[in-house]
């Protein structure tokens, strides 16, 4: 492996661009028209353009992807997260092609890529599942039967759905009768595949994942929990590490899991397992994700390791250089979302020109951005200016530290979530960890408008 196309944008494409060098290797940026001033294209050793600012004229078109590998003599791809990472099709094209896809093998991405052969998977390795239907439910008698069984209230999930995509709930018999028609006619639309699952719905839950490194002989180890239950509309906000209500031993406990149901599918690479958490501390597999996540740093603040790098490792086929017993945490860990949105205005987008962008800084404050003061936020694409990842030894000295940084961050011309990330600091249920999966969202039907005195 001499020359990597990173195939994304934004500040992940920079964070890969960052790893590669490190190891000596040789980065292509591919960019649409509008991000020709991105910072990925000055950073990378060569870019080219791949299409029209629509993602399914560029970053998702995968011949336009090919092509730019062909000109550039690219011999390996990294997807990072988003777009095509995340495409079994691509991954299989890649390996074809003799391109080294760093990521997952396209075999394991398409079974835990479909949520109820994930869930079967899950139940092979002994991992506790949410009571749901036995796979795919086609038709309406059957789907009676099944939510009989489960009890109200209930999901309808699309087997191909994501990001809070292809998702019903339902609390009757009337009200489900006439959700199974709709979920099923919304998944052929969203995502070409009209097939869906039952899963009974967990009240009041809380969004918990642990992060897995595999290598391609078998060794797969987790590096913890983080809680990433502050959420809207079930989009990530604020994620942490370690999961500040469970113990050492229950976080040992949810991990090896996790351990068991990635080596279950036969994965390597980076990857992801998610969990419900319920309020008597049981926890349930909700789904893989089969790529690096957003809030991968944490995790590697948590541990002192690279996850990018160990992917690109990995995808050499090198071992990987620990096992579970030799990996330590330390401290607690909290990343914020940076996001161009109006938090006072049920979060609007804000696209446009960054006047000026001036990140904070201190020990143990990381940011992770693509951008900088002039910079355009297109409104083609998510609406991310940057992660603030801060660290202290406990969760309240992570707070601290998290208030003086977010009140450095100072970012003009557009809109930001950093007022709703110092409301939360201030926020007594957020300090004393009580809050669940639903809490901003009832917050925000309360009129919350997240703006501090």
């Amino acid at each position: 492996m001499q020359k990597v196309l990173i195939a994304n944008r934004g500040e992940i494409a920079v964070r890969v661009i960052r790893a590669c060098h490190d190891l000596g290797l040789q980065t292509i940026a591919v960019y649409s028209e509008a991000d020709s001033e991105a910072l990925h294209v000055l950073h990378a050793d060569e870019a080219i353009c791949i299409g029209e600012p629509p993602s399914q004229k560029s970053y998702l078109k995968i011949p336009n992807i090919l092509s730019a590998c062909e000109i550039t003599g690219a011999d390996a791809i990294h997807p990072g997260y988003g777009f095509l990472s995340e495409n079994h099709s691509f991954a299989s094209i890649c390996e074809s092609c003799g391109l080294e896809f760093i990521g997952p093998s396209a075999k394991a991405i398409q079974l835990l890529g479909d949520k109820a052969r994930a869930k079967e998977t899950a139940a092979k390795a002994n991992c506790p599942i949410i009571p749901g239907s036995d796979g795919v439910v086609e038709d309406m008698e059957k789907a009676i039967r099944e939510v009989e069984k489960i009890g109200f209230p209930v999901f309808i999930k699309a087997t191909a759905g994501g990001g809070g995509k292809g998702i019903r709930i339902s609390h009757s018999m009337e009200e489900f009768k006439k959700h199974f028609a709709a979920a099923r006619a919304e998944a052929e639309v969203s995502f070409g595949n009209p097939n869906v699952y039952l899963e009974k719905m967990i009240v009041n839950p809380r969004h918990i994942e642990v992060q897995v490194l595999g290598d391609k002989f078998g060794n797969v180890v987790h590096i913890g929990i983080r809680d990433c239950t502050i959420q809207r509309r079930r989009q990530k906000l604020i994620e942490e590490t370690p999961c500040p209500i469970l113990s050492k031993e229950k976080i040992e406990e949810i991990g090896e899991a996790a351990v068991r149901v990635v080596r279950e599918a036969g994965y390597y690479s980076a990857g992801t397992v998610e969990f419900l958490l319920d309020s008597e501390g049981r926890y349930y597999f909700m789904e893989v994700n089969t790529r690096i996540q957003v809030e991968h740093t944490v995790s590697e603040e948590l541990a002192d390791i690279d996850l990018i790098e160990q992917q690109i490792r990995v995808a050499r086929g090198e071992p990987l250089p620990f096992t579970q017993k030799d990996i330590t945490f330390s401290g607690h860990v909290i990343q914020f979302r940076i996001n161009a949105e109006d938090p006072s205005h049920h979060f609007m987008p804000s696209p446009g020109k960054l006047e000026y962008y001036l990140p904070p800084g201190g020990p143990h404050v990381r940011v992770d951005s693509a951008c900088y003061s002039g910079y355009v936020i297109p409104p083609n694409y998510d609406s991310m200016v940057a992660k603030l990842i801060v660290k202290g030894r406990t969760r309240e000295e992570a707070i601290a530290r998290a208030k003086r940084a977010l009140r450095e961050f100072h970012v003009g011309g557009i809109k930001t979530t950093i007022p709703f990330h110092l409301y939360m600091l201030e926020d007594p249920n957020f300090l004393r960890m009580n809050y669940d999966l639903n809490y901003i969202d009832k917050l925000i039907a309360d009129g919350c408008r997240f703006t501090l005195d």
